[in-house]
């Protein structure tokens, strides 16, 4: 990791996960006595009124803001990328993508700026990926758990929104592995192209899945260790991320398929621990479909995308804007001297 974060046990991640603070009800009550006198018809606006309800809730404030929101993306290395042969490209790609996230060249960095958001990148140890989860667990404890806790340490006072996203070479084959541990079903069901690969990847892809889950057998009862186990470094780090969200009332969007899986993790502790989140779109790997089903959620943005790096997130970033403006902005029935429904 680029830098050291603090001493902490999976334990006490697994302690926080369960002790999360719960949403705002006042403000949430004041954003529906407001959304009621709005001028236009109870409903008219769809799912933007939920949005602008969510963002009270979680903000703990009416009306919501959202003039800083951030993208946070994590970037790190998968062992059975460097090893099997599961991605169409290689694994120096994380690094060099890094740097092109920094030089301002890459797909997020332009929707940041239409977005107005501001973009941080953080690597998690580029040079040393986490271990090959068919030969055994990815991470040991420690590691994992320091990750988490780097992940944490992104959660700066002030956000207003907070836009998850990954970089990591042979991540969807991570985030395919944590889905069949946590909710069943063969590789195959899970397992989907990622960067691109080719039938022969894609059937490498489902065969290092399958023995990921069998190596790792014994340790995949509970959340946490299947992370540790099947997970990788910025996947742990986007769910120490989720956690100080929640602690520091700053709502979040989740990006695509290996964003939403290491969250999924949390979701598997306790089915109210994301209840901060929205996903931002559904991806077009044919996993994240199926995994927002089985958590229960519905993408704001369905546009086939699949290129990570918090992209859908930042792209979503203005969905949630207009329904925060349009609460905050839009004059009552009484302010615009116009007749209420009859």
């Amino acid at each position: 990791m680029s830098a050291p974060s603090p001493a902490v046990t999976l334990a006490e991640m697994r302690d926080l996960a369960r002790n999360l603070p719960g949403p705002d009800l006042e403000a949430g009550t004041a954003a529906r006595e407001r959304e009621r006198r709005l001028t236009k018809p109870a409903g008219a606006l769809g799912r933007l009124e939920e949005v602008a309800y969510w963002m009270a809730c979680w903000q703990g404030r009416h009306p919501p803001e959202l003039r800083h929101p951030r993208v946070a993306v994590f970037a790190a290395n998968h062992g059975v990328a460097r090893d099997r042969g599961v991605s169409a490209y290689p694994v120096a790609v994380t690094r060099q993508m890094v740097a092109n996230f920094q030089a301002g060249g890459a797909a997020v960095n332009q929707l940041c700026r239409v977005a107005d958001a501001d973009l941080r990148v953080y690597e998690l140890d580029l040079d040393s990926p986490t271990a090959d989860f068919t030969q055994g667990p990815a991470m040991d404890e420690e590691g994992c758990a320091r990750a988490m806790a780097y992940g944490m340490m992104g959660v700066e006072p002030g956000l207003h929104l907070l836009c998850l996203g990954e970089m990591g070479i042979g991540n969807t084959t991570a985030a395919s592995a944590l889905c069949a541990a946590l909710f069943g079903g063969g590789a195959a069901e899970w397992v989907g192209p990622g960067t691109g690969v080719d039938p022969d990847g894609l059937a490498r892809k489902v065969a290092a899945v399958e023995a990921g889950l069998a190596a790792n057998r014994v340790a995949l009862g509970e959340p946490l260790e299947v992370l540790r186990c099947l997970g990788g470094y910025e996947l742990a780090a986007i769910v120490g991320a989720i956690l100080a969200a929640r602690l520091a009332k700053t709502p979040v969007l989740l990006d695509g398929f290996a964003c939403t899986a290491a969250a999924a993790v949390l979701w598997a502790l306790d089915s109210k621990s994301l209840d901060h989140c929205l996903v931002a779109h559904v991806s077009a790997e044919p996993g994240h479909r199926r995994l927002l089903d089985r958590i229960g959620r519905e993408a704001i943005l369905d546009l086939g995308m699949r290129l990570g790096e918090g992209s859908g997130a930042a792209l979503a970033i203005n969905v949630v804007r207009a329904a925060v403006d349009c609460h905050a902005g839009m004059a009552s029935f009484d302010e615009a001297g116009v007749s209420g429904k009859a």
